[in-house]
C-alpha cells in the first residue's frame, strides 16, 4: 500500500490522467460533473497533492509575504490576521518580515523573499504617513497596507482618520455634549492631522466652537494626556468632553480627570482613538474609543492582492514570465489608494 497517487484518482473516477489534474487545480476546460467525479474520487481515497507539483503547474508557491517595520506588532498583527483569515480558506501561507524601519534591513528582507518566490507582497508601515515605494520593476505584485506608497501607481489600503475623527465628535454630539476638547498626539503625523481635520468639521456643521480654543498637540503617551489635560482644565473648566487622539492619551486624560474628582462620563465624557484593547478594556471607566479596522484592513488586502495573483495566471503569464516581458506583475492592481472606514466601539466613558 504506497502512497495514494493522481493516476490512483483518475482510474476511479473514470477519466485520464490530465482530466483529473485539471478538475484538482480548476481549470475551467472540465466539466461540472466531471469535476465532482474527481473530487469524490479524491476524497474517497484521501488524496493530498503534492505542493511542489502543484506549484510547477500554476506558477504559485501558495505564499505571500508581510514586510513591516511596525516592530511592536501594533499594527502589523491585526493586519497579518486579517489577511491570514482571507488567505486560509485557498491554503496561503504568509511569511511575516520586521525591517524595524531600516531601509536596509527592508532590501534584505525583499531579497529573501523574491528568493523563495512568493506570489505577493503587503507591505505594512509603522505610521500612517506616506513612505516609499519599493518600485515598479517587481516580479510579483505588492499592496501598500497603513502606510501608503508614495507612487501614485501603486495600490495603497488606508485607514480613514478624518472620518474616524467625525465619527469620534459625533458621538459625542450625539450624547449631548457642547463643550467639546481635543487632545491628540505628534503634529507631524499625518494621522494626528487628519483626526483633527474630522473633528473640527462635525464641530462647525453644528456651530460648536473647540473647547480650549485649540488642538493640543503633543505625543503619544499617558503622560501626554495628563499634562495636556491641566492646562485644558486651567483654561477651559467648563468643558464637558474630550476627544483624545490615541488610547493611551485617553488613559492620562482619565487619571487628571479622576484626580479631580471630576465624575466620567456625567461631569465629562471622553473617547479615544485605536480600540487597544489591553488599554480601553481595562480603563476607569472603560474606554469608548474608535477602532481603524485593522484586521479588515488586512483582509481587504488579501483579497485585493489575490485577485491581482489570479489576474496574472488567468492571463497566461506568470509573476516571472510579466517580469521578463517589461510589464510589472502589479499592473494587475488598480492604481491608488482605497480608505477603510473606522468603526465606533463604546463603553461606559461616554455614558
Amino acid at each position: 500500500m504506497g502512497p495514494v497517487t493522481l493516476r490512483d484518482v483518475a482510474q476511479l473516477a473514470g477519466v485520464s490522467i490530465a482530466t483529473a489534474s485539471k478538475a484538482l487545480n480548476g481549470q475551467p476546460q472540465v466539466r461540472a460533473s466531471t469535476r465532482d467525479r474527481v473530487i469524490r474520487a479524491a476524497e474517497q481515497l484521501n488524496f493530498s497533492p503534492n505542493t511542489l507539483a502543484q506549484g510547477l503547474i500554476t506558477q504559485r508557491t501558495g505564499t505571500v509575504g508581510l514586510l513591516t517595520s511596525d516592530l511592536e506588532g501594533r499594527f502589523s498583527i491585526p493586519i497579518l490576521m486579517g489577511a491570514e483569515d482571507a488567505f486560509g480558506s485557498d491554503q496561503t501561507s504568509v511569511f511575516l518580515c520586521d525591517a524595524r524601519g531600516d531601509a536596509i534591513r527592508e532590501k534584505h528582507h525583499l531579497r529573501a523573499l523574491l528568493s523563495r518566490r512568493v506570489d505577493g507582497l503587503i507591505v505594512v508601515g509603522a505610521r500612517p504617513d506616506a513612505r516609499p515605494s519599493l518600485g515598479r520593476d517587481l516580479p510579483v505584485p505588492v499592496i501598500y497596507a497603513y502606510s501608503p506608497s508614495e507612487d501614485p501607481a501603486d495600490l495603497s489600503l488606508v485607514t480613514d482618520n478624518v472620518g474616524g475623527g467625525r465619527l469620534a465628535v459625533d458621538h459625542l454630539i450625539r450624547h449631548g455634549r457642547r463643550r467639546i476638547a481635543h487632545i491628540t498626539g505628534d503634529a507631524t503625523y499625518g494621522a494626528a492631522q487628519d483626526r483633527a481635520t474630522g473633528a473640527l468639521a462635525r464641530l462647525a456643521e453644528e456651530g460648536l466652537q473647540l473647547a480650549g480654543d485649540q488642538v493640543w498637540f503633543g505625543s503619544w503617551s499617558e503622560a501626554w494626556g495628563r499634562s495636556a489635560t491641566r492646562m485644558l482644565l486651567e483654561r477651559d473648566p467648563g468643558v464637558d468632553a474630550v476627544f483624545a487622539g490615541s488610547d493611551e492619551i485617553a488613559r492620562g486624560v482619565l487619571d487628571v480627570l479622576h484626580q479631580e474628582g471630576l465624575d466620567i462620563p456625567q461631569r465629562v465624557a471622553v473617547i479615544g482613538f485605536d480600540n487597544w484593547n489591553i488599554l480601553a478594556a481595562n480603563a476607569r471607566p472603560p474606554l469608548s474609543t474608535i477602532d481603524m479596522n485593522l484586521e479588515q484592513l488586512g483582509r481587504l488586502a488579501a483579497q485585493r492582492l489575490f485577485a491581482a495573483i489570479d489576474g496574472t495566471l488567468r492571463s497566461g503569464a506568470s509573476a516571472a514570465g510579466a517580469s521578463a516581458s517589461g510589464a510589472s506583475a502589479s499592473g494587475a492592481l488598480a492604481p491608488g489608494t482605497e480608505t477603510v472606514p473606522c468603526r465606533l466601539v463604546t463603553r461606559e466613558s461616554t455614558g
